[in-house]
């Protein structure tokens, strides 16, 4: 057996680690690019959601790379991530490919059925090596989180934002040629370093800007076309609370603080949205009210074209922007999203907040409005 899983930004490191501590043989997809853009929309229905076209085209990458097994996390409610698994197959089946799609679904749907899925991942290795491979692979999805939150906070005070580049490359090309966590650690730990040296102006007062939306469109660069890593070289220092550490926090490891913290902020918010319509769509709601009552300079939501629950939630903002008087962009985004009119938008809105944090008050002594 030889799996795969999806690429989605820096997740794979964290999978990467717990497969090695398991012993297991994996196929470490490949960075997503035009070419996998291109493969999965040859394959998939027109309409599908952008994420799973484009991991239809990650899949057959990897497929073609050896793999035979492909292993992706399950969806509960009414999202049609909770049919990605199912269609895939079929389109793979279609295709002449003879795959095994292992869908691990969250232990609260079935702890029976989620242990015996998890049984024929990790095939041989006893209870006592698949829990220490879990608990370090935890420990690196933990670590590697407050590496990319670091990286959020140097790049808008960086002199030398280049920088942050290079030391990030060099990271995934030393993760590349790790193996186990331990090593993985230490090349997060050595990385965390160098950026920590990075040269930075400690006078600049970067805006700060809440990233919210769907998880795979926030998580992975290629789909949100680096949306970070721009707003960053302008000078915002974005915040993002859709990570894959949070979700396992929630999800996978008994982290009580941070479930208890993740419920009181999507409580807050149960006047404009109080139950789970599939996907993200009560966490973007949640985070927006939270972002705003934090005191960020604007909110910036992404979404790809078609995903059904973000549109309920871009159809709330708007109210909910106006109420907390604070500036709302939405980004919709699929295969045919042109980067120049993209970056334009961003800057626009940059420019915008900048406008409104140097404007001037009233006679009340509030601050205009710019909604």
């Amino acid at each position: 057996m030889v799996i795969t899983f999806p690429h989605m930004g820096m997740m794979y490191i964290p999978v990467k680690a717990l497969f090695d501590e398991l012993g297991v043989d994996i196929i470490v997809p490949a960075k997503i690019n035009k070419q996998t853009l291109e493969t999965g929309q040859r394959h998939c229905p027109e309409m599908a959601c952008l994420p799973l076209k484009i991991l239809m085209g990650n899949y057959i990458e990897s497929i073609k790379r050896g793999a035979d097994t492909i292993v992706l996390s399950g969806s509960c409610g009414p999202c049609r991530f909770g049919y990605y698994g199912v269609v895939q197959g079929e389109i793979l089946k279609d295709l002449g490919y003879n795959i095994d799609i292992i869908i691990l679904d969250p232990p609260s749907e079935g702890t029976g059925e989620f242990l015996r899925r998890l049984k024929k991942v990790t095939g041989n290795s006893s209870i006592y090596r698949s829990l220490k491979a879990v608990k370090k692979a935890f420990r690196v999805s933990n670590e590697l989180e407050g590496l990319l939150q670091l990286v959020l906070r140097q790049r808008p005070r960086a002199t030398n934002k280049v920088s942050i580049d290079q030391i990030m490359n060099r990271f995934e090309n030393r993760i590349a040629a790790s193996k186990g966590a331990d090593e993985i650690l230490a090349c997060i730990y050595d990385t965390r370093a160098r950026l920590e040296r990075v040269e930075t102006d400690r006078n600049i007062k970067p805006l700060k800007i809440g990233l919210v939306g769907e998880i795979y469109t926030l998580i992975e660069p290629y789909v949100n076309l680096e949306a970070e890593k721009r707003l960053g070289n302008m000078g915002a220092e974005v915040h993002r609370e859709m990570t894959v550490d949070s979700w396992v926090k929630y999800h996978l490891a008994p982290d009580i603080k941070h479930r208890r913290r993740h419920n009181r902020i999507l409580k807050k918010a149960e006047d404009y949205l109080h139950l789970c319509i599939g996907g993200h769509a009560w966490e973007t709601v949640a985070h927006s009210l939270n972002y705003a009552r934090e005191g960020m300079d604007g909110i910036i939501q992404i979404l790809p074209f078609g995903c059904m629950p973000e549109i309920v939630a871009e159809s709330i903002l708007p109210t909910l922007a106006k109420d907390e008087d604070i500036p709302l962009m939405t980004l919709v985004v699929d295969e045919l999203t042109g980067e120049a009119g993209y970056q334009t938008r961003l800057e626009a809105f940059v420019d915008l907040l900048e406008l409104r944090r140097s404007s001037v008050s009233d006679e009340s002594g509030k601050t205009l409005s710019w909604y």
